[in-house]
């Protein structure tokens, strides 16, 4: 199973990530983390979505440690109920990446859940009641909330505000975009950062030029950068593998 992008211990004691980004969990409780997962992906805040971390009880704010943790046989089931929540109870569909670790002798479940490409998301209220109704939640400080009134109408709004292009590429890495081609383009448009680009690693540069966003652990690619500066934009983008080519690479883009 793959790890995370993020130093275990970092998680483990409040570093790096701010905390309410964050939710310890001692056990598998699929309606609150349901609830949780969903307000992560709505990331009203906009600060990269969250981690919920199973197996390690909280206390006062802190998580206990060494951990409860979880046995092999509990981690199998809640991947496989988290697959059909992912489908049936949360919409549009969504899906947290998962990683173990062993901490203390103790195996633990962490989910990642980065802010969603098609928010905003919903999930039902109950899970135990066929005819549950639906409801938005969110993050609010360190707890996870159903949306009303203002927050509501606002995370509502957000559907409309992220555009296709600045979009995060969550298929795709940071090593997918070519900075040769990014100093290229800043060369051609005689851009301000042309001349300190060299001087920048490529999560810098991206970030700089508005193709590279996401949280600090984990820093993905927009879909823009994907089809200015990638050599085969049509691996991320097969439904149109022109559409690179309605955008001549030349002033394509307002010089920084």
């Amino acid at each position: 199973m793959p790890k995370l992008p993020i130093n275990i211990d970092d998680l483990l004691h409040r570093r790096t990530v701010e905390d309410e980004r964050i939710e310890y969990k001692a056990g598998w409780n699929p309606e609150t983390i349901l609830r949780t997962l969903c307000a992560f992906a709505n990331d009203f805040h906009n600060l990269g979505g969250g981690y919920v971390v199973i197996g390690v009880a909280e206390q006062n704010g802190q998580p206990r440690l060494p951990p409860a943790g979880l046995a092999p046989e509990q981690i199998d089931a809640i991947q496989k109920e988290l697959m059909n929540l992912g489908h049936s109870a949360i919409a549009p569909p969504f899906h947290p990446l998962t990683a173990t670790y062993d901490i203390q002798g103790k195996t633990i479940l962490v989910l990642w859940a980065p802010g969603g490409e098609t928010r905003p998301y919903k999930a039902k209220t109950s899970l135990s009641d066929k005819k549950a109704e639906w409801a938005y939640y969110l993050r609010k400080h360190t707890s996870t909330v159903k949306a009303a009134g203002d927050n509501e109408r606002e995370l509502m709004s957000l559907a409309a505000t992220v555009p296709f292009d600045d979009r995060y590429r969550q298929t795709a890495t940071l090593e997918d975009l070519s900075p040769y081609l990014m100093r290229e383009f800043l060369e051609q448009v005689k851009s301000g950062l042309a001349s300190e680009s060299r001087e920048l690693d490529r999560e810098a540069l991206g970030r700089r030029m508005n193709v590279v966003g996401g949280p600090a652990e984990m820093a993905l690619p927009k879909n823009v950068g994907l089809l200015f500066f990638n050599e085969h934009p049509e691996r991320f983008f097969s439904g149109n593998p022109n559409r690179r080519s309605l955008f001549p690479r030349r002033g394509r883009r307002r010089p920084l």
